[in-house]
């Protein structure tokens, strides 16, 4: 079969028909392509003649999409092998049982709900997806209510929100991945019987580390390192690379030395635990300190009210860049100008001077890639979406006006 008609392209509002297609596509020995069905139609035909017009190698089985959590996503060719050598790992995170029912509310067109499928096709359990964006009450349970869900921090808060609120489930395992998990939110799942597992990984690395209460800690034959606060990987889950120009694949977001490989996240070790600190691209440089945006937005979502934060850099002549947050509130809150001011006291306690954000800026909703990771803008995009401004000066408090 020539190179580029071994590319299926899938993409369709009936989550539950795309995975099956895309798995029955791959046991057909083509490559599925899946998309968003979100996504006009000029942008998903320019996607597919692209990928078409490169072409894969023979020995592609996957074609994925990055999160594009910082631009543009990439589209990543990796083997079915580089998938199957976790899935022992993840059966185990999971505590998965031949002929569970998983659910998956990550879209599909994340290589986290792609991953997920083609594990449970392997591994002898049923995907489930929800019958809308947000979980509700009768995605949790019923006859043929799901054991198992694969999904991400954002849909673990929307379920331990359902289950406070009295919703019954069947649920008993949860593995997370996308984002950092906040421990907080951990603990309140466990505290309804949940067993609760999270990871660290990327697109083009796969599953890194996991945590099931005790850190983050590599998985067994991934080897991990830190070298001047990047971190650096050599594992077999690592991607073929990324469809590029030239007509042939790139390494893409890969940096190779001589089998480690780096995708750019800044993390240190700790006795051994992983603790990763966001993209060495994401620094906020401020009056000669360095701000990871990820440690600034971990602390601002634990806070009452926060229901997702976005931290950027905007240009300041005075300190090069100025720390500036962008805050969702949780629902049924209003962030106001006293509740704003009760999130800066709070976040004070726990940030850094240099951490702490110059300007807050409240926003309906931040958009989310199709992992529910928020996506990361720069700092026109995420003024053009806010809402009220309020300006946080070193030395006052929050006023209203424009900054």
């Amino acid at each position: 079969m020539p190179s580029a008609d071994r590319i299926a392209p899938i993409r369709g509002a009936d989550h539950a028909a795309v995975l099956d297609a895309a798995l029955e596509a791959r046991a057909g020995g083509r490559v599925p392509l899946v998309g968003d069905e979100r996504w006009t139609q000029g942008h998903w035909d320019a996607v597919v003649r692209t990928v078409r017009s490169h072409g894969v190698p023979p020995e592609a089985d996957w074609a994925t999409f990055t999160s594009g959590s910082a631009g543009t996503p990439r589209v990543v060719l990796r083997t079915e092998a580089s998938w199957r050598t976790a899935y022992p790992a993840v059966t185990a995170l999971l505590d998965a049982r031949a002929g569970d029912r998983i659910l998956v509310p990550v879209h599909p067109v994340s290589s986290m709900a792609l991953n997920a499928a083609a594990h449970a096709r392997a591994t002898g359990l049923d995907v489930r997806v929800p019958a809308g964006a947000r979980l509700r009450a009768t995605d949790l349970a019923g006859p043929d209510g799901p054991e198992l869900m694969h999904g991400t921090p954002w849909q673990l808060r929307d379920l331990v929100d359902l289950l406070e609120a009295g919703t019954r489930t069947t649920l008993r395992g949860v593995l997370v991945g996308g984002d950092r998990l906040d421990p907080a939110l951990a603990a309140r799942a466990r505290a309804h019987g949940l067993r609760v597992a999270s990871y660290f990984g990327a697109a083009e690395l796969s599953y890194v580390a996991a945590d099931t209460g005790d850190g983050l800690r590599p998985l067994d034959g991934v080897d991990v390192q830190v070298r001047d606060g990047v971190l650096w990987v050599r594992t077999p889950q690592r991607a073929l690379g990324t469809v590029g120009a030239g007509g042939h694949l790139t390494a893409g977001a890969l940096q190779d030395d001589d089998g480690w490989v780096t995708v750019g996240d800044r993390a240190r070790l700790e006795d051994g635990v992983l603790v990763p600190a966001g993209r060495a691209d994401e620094a906020i440089l401020t009056a000669g300190a360095t701000v990871v945006p990820a440690d600034v937005e971990a602390v601002l979502t634990k806070i009452e009210g926060v229901q997702a934060a976005l931290v950027v850099g905007r240009p300041d002549a005075l300190l090069g860049q100025r720390v500036a947050a962008y805050l969702e509130p949780a629902p049924g809150t209003v962030l106001d100008a006293a509740a704003v001011r009760r999130i800066r006291s709070a976040a004070g306690e726990w940030l850094a001077v240099a951490q702490r954000p110059r300007h807050w800026r409240t926003v309906p909703e931040l958009p989310r890639t199709g992992s529910g990771k928020v996506r990361r803008l720069d700092a026109g995009q995420a003024e053009a979406l806010a809402g009220e401004t309020l300006v946080v000066r070193p030395d006052a408090s929050p006023v209203g006006g424009r900054a």
